[in-house]
């Protein structure tokens, strides 16, 4: 028999568990923190809280009006900026040795609100936790912050997304929606997949063919890698129709802005010497046949039936060539300030090169003993002049074959085995194996979902519990492994719906993947933060996901 002192210890313990619980269900970080203690208690935001930071900050006061304006969106209402009387949010930069560069630590109090980091970064990400403690739509509640003390950085400084916009085109405000929901889950790398085979999608003024011409091919509706499904339906009237677009100059360097301030690092992909069917449809003569051709539709997948027909390689034995991707280059360098410049490199037909006798005649004059190393010598070269201007190329793991160029950092795509021999060599690596980091892959089976790739089905578990680091490295040669960052190619995603749907919930999956301890990772704590607040904010938004997970009781409903 249980005592009265005994149930009154059972009965607090009850209540205080219930109250963990509580707290718990109303924070809902993702990425989860790397230390998190709750408390008792609230901070009530109001029209009179102010944001205060340093004076003449220019930074913070971008970040203090990032921040009212969210808030105006929710309540209503804009907080005031460096009001001396009331409560407050305070931005504060200093030194601290025990998070790093993008680390930060928040304190709730129920009189005031702390960010503190190292840098701008550290404070942006340190608001992103508090803006899912938020509504994510108008609301006339008071807003609430559950008392907690966070301390918080990245286990990897490389986080981030692929986006392919040749097969299938999306809108500068498209763009800058997905940078904000990379944004929110602390993703800080948008690799824009500028070029391809089916679309050249940047204005470059002195060879405007590429837009006037590469920008646009005969689309034919119902082909096997243009197919929809009952929910993503366009007309089929069987005709070829023209489709395509692409960015100007200015939209890029506003892309390049509006990431930036959102901490996002902007990296643009040129394809050479693969994949540039649509270059060469508009200037043919730097291909190894140098005949007109059509760019190709999105029939065409990772080659052709007939490459007498169609070239999709540049002519590593023309000189000129050079000049040409040099040129683009060249204006690329001034829209894009990244460090990296990723020129591709994958998936290279050699047969053009097997039959081109300028290409035949470069691999004599420089002693190439085959197209590997003709392939090794063109990315070399393509290094050369980026290092010359104060660039470093990122390339896909074929860029290994013939022999990696000495600073170049590879993005493994093809398993794990090409970012484990970059490292063992002492090159950078940024892994992204298409098994399971590859969205445009079916993410539950593909009974009732939207057509995607079939390779592999790559489930929101296996995508969280994706780890960079590969057993076959050692501690010593992991420190190669900057990161990892997921790819969503769009041979069959024609519409923001469709993209919104195989991105969610797997990006924040793998933001965790990449943000969060081992130790502190737990998938159905995952399942359970992404229930109670994010599932529901794209939900009141309009976006759309994946229901596998999603615990609704409507969802639910139409599941049985």
């Amino acid at each position: 028999m249980i005592k009265n002192n005994d149930r009154a210890i059972c009965l607090l313990l009850y209540f205080l568990f219930g109250f963990i619980l509580q707290a718990q269900a109303q924070v809902s970080i993702i990425p989860q923190p790397a230390s998190m203690e709750l408390k008792d208690g609230y901070f009530i935001l109001d029209e009179n809280t102010s944001i205060r930071f340093k004076p003449g900050n220019r930074e913070l006061a971008a970040l203090g009006a990032y921040f009212s304006n969210h808030i105006s969106e929710v309540a209503g209402y804009t907080l005031p900026l460096n009001k001396k009387k009331g409560k407050s949010i305070r931005f504060v930069l200093e030194r601290m040795a025990d998070v790093g560069a993008e680390g930060y630590k928040l304190s709730v109090s129920p009189s005031a609100i702390l960010i503190k980091a190292n840098t701008r970064a550290g404070i942006f990400y340190g608001l992103q936790s508090l803006l899912q403690t938020l509504p994510a739509v108008r609301t006339n509640q008071a807003l609430q912050v559950p008392c907690m003390e966070v301390t918080d950085e990245p286990r990897f400084g490389w986080r981030g997304m692929m986006l392919d916009v040749s097969r299938h085109f999306y809108s500068i405000e498209t763009i800058k929606e997905f940078i904000d929901l990379l944004a929110l889950y602390k993703m800080n790398t948008f690799h824009w997949h500028l070029t391809d085979n089916e679309g050249w999608r940047l204005e470059i003024k002195k060879y405007p063919k590429l837009t006037l011409v590469g920008a646009w091919r005969q689309e034919i509706p119902g082909s096997v890698f243009y197919k929809q499904d009952s929910t993503y339906k366009e007309p089929l009237t069987g005709r070829p129709y023209t489709y395509g677009g692409y960015y100007t100059q200015e939209q890029a360097k506003e892309v390049v802005a509006y990431a930036s301030a959102r901490n996002i690092t902007v990296i643009p992909e040129i394809e050479m010497p693969g994949h540039s069917g649509a270059a060469l449809a508009a200037y043919p003569e730097f291909s190894c046949t140098q005949h007109p051709q059509q760019v190709p539709n999105s029939t065409l997948w990772n080659g052709v039936t007939d490459p007498a027909e169609i070239s999709l390689n540049y002519c590593a034995g023309n000189d000129s060539t050079f000049l040409f991707l040099q040129d683009i280059l060249k204006e690329l360098m001034v829209i894009f300030p990244s460090a990296y410049i990723h020129i591709g490199g994958d998936e290279v037909d050699k047969s053009y090169w097997e039959k081109c006798p300028r290409c035949q005649k470069r691999m004599a004059d420089e002693n190439l003993e085959n197209e590997e190393e003709l392939q090794s010598y063109f990315i070399r070269r393509m290094e050369k002049y980026l290092l010359a201007h104060n660039r470093k190329l990122l390339g896909w793991d074929e860029i290994l074959e013939g022999g990696l160029a000495p600073s170049a950092t590879v993005v493994s795509w093809r398993g794990e085995k090409g970012g484990i021999a970059a490292a063992k060599q002492g090159h950078n690596v940024i892994m992204s194996p298409s098994d399971p980091l590859y969205f445009n892959r079916y993410q539950a089976g593909p009974e009732g979902e939207p057509f995607a790739a079939k390779y592999s089905i790559n489930t929101l578990e296996r995508v969280y519990n994706y780890n960079p680091y590969p057993e076959a490295l050692s501690s010593a040669e992991t420190k190669y492994v900057l990161g990892g960052q997921f790819a969503i190619w769009t041979e069959f995603i024609s519409s923001v719906e469709h993209l919104e749907y195989m991105l969610l919930p797997r990006m924040p999956a793998i933001a965790e993947a990449l943000w969060t301890p081992l130790e502190k990772k737990d998938f159905e704590s995952f399942v359970n933060r992404l229930n109670q607040w994010h599932f529901i904010a794209w939900e009141q938004q309009g976006i759309r996901f994946h229901p596998l997970y999603y615990k609704s009781r409507t969802h639910e409903a139409s599941r049985k």
